[in-house]
């Protein structure tokens, strides 16, 4: 294998005239803990560029200053050959540079037309907007995109998947020379990434450059000409995506060989653990039957709007069906009730961790222990010494890389947030974990984490339902696999037999 991507002994990258972005050396601390060391990338008109890395690698402070959100310490930034160092995104934006931030910032009060021309609305006599305009602009943007949205609709009413594509429906209206995509696809399901896919394609045919951030390795493999490796806060190496293979990608953003943990748990010929039957809520999905055995990691595959996450909300009892029944261990559930679905032995990790799973102001101990709460509590006071044994044990269950349990769990990266989400499951000691896109935005180190976790839990005799938009994840974890289209189950298939081509293909 060619390895024209080997970093220069000095551990800067190789400058390039005709450069879209050329960076050296930028470094970022705070309170005086370096978050970026030597952050170097080179950006070519036309290109798509990788930036990779692990979750604290300094991959998002670089991006972050390159965007004018924070100053760098050290280091030059050179846009189109002159010098720049944006003290704002305005001033960023000026210079044709726009991003797609990994965390979601909308208005939820106002339209997804009002969102993506925030500022920039037309108007009329310079005063009053001009919402014919600005629904017609909106709906040529999404159009053009082949987003399927509607201008009109509020943000609130859209899924997370719908308002990841406004985001980058947003940064598409700016009409930028170089544009930043911090995990664009991270809620999305591949057939849409695939259409993003397109429109990066088209717009770097017309001379535009894009830095790519993804955790999802195929998407880097798929879309970008050349990559630049973060680890630690500093540069590793850069080179073409055509030079190397994913095994030494990985290599080089974690730092090792990773150990791959493959599924051993075989599918008991116990009774179910979980039964669904006729399970539906209208509007969202209807008529959904299965089983999940002990020791079962049933996968669930299917497009955009298809129903998954719905579903499983419901079966944990966040929402109510309209018909339908729910039992565990051969018991009826009550539906509705997610109290009880705690008691019972049921977890959720949910879909989005900082929306639905977290409380960022809080601890990485209080988010631990906040679904224990009840058994750790005697006449409605909690036992602060059960709670501290029960932090440390579940820390060091989960290998949670943190200073102190006392710490904001905001401050924690995407991956180890991720294991605080499940660590909160696991506090209650569940037979069933419903996961819905349980290694969303986290690196692949993370990522292997989480599957030898679910790994151990099945192998325990738990049972686990996984709802992924990644094929080769729900192929890799899974024992059978679900397909959801269109609000229901279309078939069922043998994870060990399945092809990546086959589930996308089932699910359209």
């Amino acid at each position: 294998m060619s390895t024209a991507a080997v970093s220069s002994p000095s551990g800067s990258a190789p400058a390039t005239a005709g450069l879209l972005v050329s960076a050296q050396g930028v470094a970022k601390s705070f309170n005086g803990v370096p978050a970026l060391r030597n952050g170097c990338l080179s950006l070519k008109p036309g290109s798509v560029h990788a930036l990779c890395g692990g979750n604290g690698a300094g991959k998002s402070t670089f991006l972050n200053i390159l965007m004018g959100i924070l100053r760098r310490d050290a280091g030059t930034v050179q846009v189109r050959g002159q010098e720049a160092d944006f003290a704002n995104p305005a001033e960023a934006l000026a210079a044709r540079i726009s991003i797609i931030t990994q965390e979601l910032s909308p208005v939820p009060g106002m339209t997804v037309a009002e969102n993506i021309f925030l500022g920039r609305e037309p108007r009329r006599a310079g005063v009053i907007v001009d919402y014919a305009k600005l629904f017609k602009d909106t709906r040529e943007l999404l159009e053009r995109l082949l987003f399927h949205i509607d201008p009109r609709s509020p943000m609130h009413r859209l899924s997370l998947a719908q308002t990841q594509l406004v985001e980058i429906a947003k940064a598409f209206s700016h009409r930028s020379e170089i544009i930043i995509m911090d995990e664009p696809t991270s809620a999305i399901g591949e057939q849409e990434a695939e259409i993003l896919f397109s429109a990066i394609r088209r717009v770097t045919a017309q001379g535009a450059g894009v830095i790519y951030v993804s955790h999802r390795l195929s998407e880097i493999f798929s879309i970008a000409d050349s990559y630049t490796v973060f680890r630690d806060g500093g540069f590793v190496e850069a080179g073409q995506i055509a030079d190397i293979d994913r095994r030494h990608l990985v290599r080089q953003i974690v730092g090792r060989e990773l150990q791959i943990v493959g599924r051993t748990a075989t599918r008991s010929a116990a009774p179910a653990l979980l039964s669904v039957s006729q399970l539906s809520r209208a509007g969202e999905f209807d008529a959904v039957s299965l089983d999940v055995a002990p020791g079962e990691v049933l996968g669930i595959y299917g497009l955009m709007g298809a129903g998954r996450s719905e579903f499983l909300n419901c079966l944990y009892g966040l929402t109510e069906p309209d018909s339908g029944e729910v039992r565990l261990s051969g018991a009826l559930l009550p539906s509705g009730q997610p109290g009880t679905s705690i008691r019972k032995g049921i977890s959720l990790v949910t879909e989005d961790r900082k929306a639905t799973g977290l409380v960022l102001s809080s601890s990485v101990a209080m988010n631990m222990t906040l679904s224990a709460l009840p058994s750790l509590s005697r006449a409605g006071v909690v036992d602060g010494s059960k709670e501290r044994a029960l932090v440390q044990t579940l820390v060091q269950r989960m290998r949670v890389k943190l200073a102190s349990p006392q710490m904001p769990v905001a401050a924690l990266s995407g991956g180890n947030q991720q294991k605080v989400v499940l660590a909160r499951c696991m506090a209650t000691e569940p037979i069933v974990l419903l996961c819905d896109e349980p290694t969303r935005g986290i690196d692949e180190g993370a990522k292997r984490e989480v599957y030898a976790l679910i790994e151990a839990f099945t192998a325990k005799g738990g049972a686990v339902i996984l709802v992924s938009s990644e094929a080769p994840e729900v192929l890799e974890v899974s024992d059978r696999i679900a397909i959801f289209k269109k609000g229901r189950i279309s078939t069922i298939v043998d994870a060990r037999s399945a092809t990546q081509e086959e589930l996308l293909h089932l699910a359209s």
